[in-house]
């Protein structure tokens, strides 16, 4: 089991996307047996540290992903995983910071839209219009970050692409870092939300189309959007502390 302070359980209970990353470990480097079948949300989050809140939110972005399922009464099942991740991600994440990775973001992303408006089935695309909807539901920053992430990474998936889903997955890891998530959650105003949304589902129905050109596009509009949202956050953030 892992042991943290009370400080540290409080801030644990609601990240949900360091939970999403310690139960994808899990299923890379664990034998559930022939059956597949995982511990119950009170075993996980004991086992690792975390509270049942965010293994329950992290097990749906999951099941929504498909690389878990759930019979009911029965309990929840792994799926084969479909990559290994080699061990040095935490390592990378915590060498670089936000603004380098927004950079390296804005020169993946749009072509991993690309390669998912021509590579996507239909049932992935279905899962990222779910995916969507439970965003647009979300009403915490945890549930926003969790549901954002999974958005980005079901079109990283569809790209067909398992080297450039690991640079994802590693990228990805700085959401798990508290300064990050502190100033994206300074970026959701309720203005920014709406805009983060639209733009969602442009670069969603641009893939849903097989337009590779426009879904490389929208995403490249919406990374941009939260780039000068982030640096302009940065700015103020930087004011503050000065005066």
């Amino acid at each position: 089991m892992v042991r943290t302070n009370e400080g540290e359980m409080a801030h644990l209970t609601d990240n949900s996307s360091l939970a999403l990353d310690r139960i994808r470990k899990m299923l890379n480097e664990t034998s559930f047996g022939p059956d597949g079948k995982l511990p119950t949300e009170r075993a996980v989050a004991e086992q690792l540290g975390i509270g049942r809140r965010s293994v329950r939110r992290a097990l749906e972005v999951l099941e929504a992903e498909g690389r878990v399922w759930r019979r009911q009464g029965s309990g929840t099942f792994a799926r084969p995983p479909p990559s290994d991740l080699h061990g040095r991600i935490g390592q990378i994440a915590a060498e670089t910071d936000y603004m380098e990775i927004m950079e390296v973001r804005l020169r993946i992303e749009p072509q991993l839209a690309q390669l998912s408006a021509l590579r996507a089935r239909s049932e992935a695309i279905e899962r990222m219009r779910q995916i969507l909807r439970r965003l647009d539901e979300s009403e915490d920053s945890d549930g926003r970050e969790l549901w954002d992430s999974a958005f980005h990474r079901q079109i990283a998936k569809s790209a067909g692409n398992r080297f450039f889903l690991t640079i994802f997955d590693v990228v990805d890891r700085v959401r798990q870092d508290a300064a990050w998530q502190a100033i994206r959650a300074r970026a959701r105003s309720a203005a920014y939300l709406a805009i983060y949304s639209q733009q969602h589902h442009t670069i969603l129905e641009a893939i849903a189309r097989r337009d590779p050109v426009k879904a490389g596009e929208a995403m490249r509009q919406h990374l941009m959007t939260l780039y000068d949202n982030l640096v302009h956050q940065t700015s103020l953030g930087s004011l503050s502390d000065a005066s």
